[in-house]
């Protein structure tokens, strides 16, 4: 006598069917390729197409197959949308997608990957070399269009006074515009180093501070890259409304935390996220400003703290930034 056996399938659970998304998405060499590279910066989808060799239409289904899965966040600037690996959300799967990133970000990019990614930051940045080489006389004007160095220069020097430097250190400012800042940085330290990858915007510090007498400030005509291969070592370092015009914000974190000695700070000044398309042509702008999370997570991923944070909404629609991080002790 044979008997039947009915089998009962459980309802699948939305938490479940979240999970064999997130699954399937990572399931694939090429798109953990992709996780890997967007943890350090945002990527539109032509570029992705030349780092990875791939046809466009490839790889906008990967990347919707990881938007999908929640595994990447996107926004749009003009008529690009970039890409950037989503944050792990509190949730039931927060611990599988943070364990995924850090076994991820525990491997290199292979060494063609690097060398297309290298090629991309290179003409990111020779567009910005050109826009401020063009517009240096004018630059002062279009930027203020935006927030004006009085806006911000306050509160980022309260933030400065109220933190622990030792007066015989050494500073350094990233980007320092017509020197400025460099009059609230001379006195509190005994040195000073001025790095800009602008000669002619490097020009304009060099005057200023010769007119306001700052004579313990040196001038580096270069980038991050080069003070690290000259092996810098400051107790704090300043970068005011610079990161949205550089072609990795991501690798200035990684490179200011290897100048930092420990316990020293990093305060950085920028814009909030915004949809001023204008902000590209007039003021040389890379990106539209920046989430609070992007410059928490870079800052996280470079070894560096957290501390504190303001916030400054401008009459134009505009929002500032002053963020605090610091390296701790060993």
């Amino acid at each position: 006598m044979s008997q039947s056996v009915s089998t009962l399938s459980a309802p699948e659970s939305s938490a479940t069917s979240d999970l064999a998304a997130t699954l399937k998405a990572a399931g694939d060499p090429l798109r953990l390729e992709i996780l890997r590279l967007l943890a350090r910066d945002s990527f539109g989808v032509m570029e992705l197409s030349r780092i990875f060799e791939i046809k466009q239409s490839g790889m906008s289904h990967h990347l919707k197959v990881l938007a999908n899965a929640g595994l990447v966040a996107s926004r749009r600037e003009g008529n690009s949308i970039f890409y950037r690996r989503a944050l792990p959300s509190a949730g039931p799967h927060h611990e599988l997608l943070n364990s995924l990133f850090v076994t991820l970000d525990g491997h290199s990019l292979s060494l063609l990957v690097q060398q297309r990614l290298g090629q991309i930051q290179q003409e990111r940045a020779s567009a910005s070399q050109a826009f401020f080489a063009d517009n240096a006389t004018k630059f002062r004007a279009q930027q203020d269009l935006i927030a004006s160095y009085p806006v911000y220069a306050d509160a980022v020097g309260e933030m400065l006074a109220s933190l622990d430097t030792a007066k015989n250190g050494t500073a350094l400012e990233v980007g320092p515009g017509e020197g400025e800042f460099l009059s609230q940085l001379a006195p509190r330290f005994k040195q000073v180093v001025a790095l800009d990858n602008s000669e002619s915007m490097l020009e304009k510090a060099r005057a200023f501070a010769r007119q306001e007498a700052l004579n313990n400030v040196e001038f580096l005509h270069g980038d991050s890259k080069l003070a690290v291969s000259r092996h810098l070592q400051v107790d704090c370092a300043v970068i005011n409304m610079v990161l949205h015009h550089v072609p990795s914000p991501a690798e200035i974190f990684d490179d200011i935390s290897q100048l930092l000695r420990p316990t020293g700070h990093l305060l950085v000044t920028d814009l909030c996220r915004h949809d001023q398309q204008w902000a590209r042509e007039a003021c040389g702008d890379m990106w539209l400003g920046f989430e609070p999370d992007d410059f928490s997570t870079w800052a996280g991923l470079a070894g560096l703290q957290e501390g504190q944070s303001q916030y400054i909404a401008l009459r134009n629609g505009f929002q500032i930034q002053i963020r605090h991080f610091f390296k701790p002790p060993r």
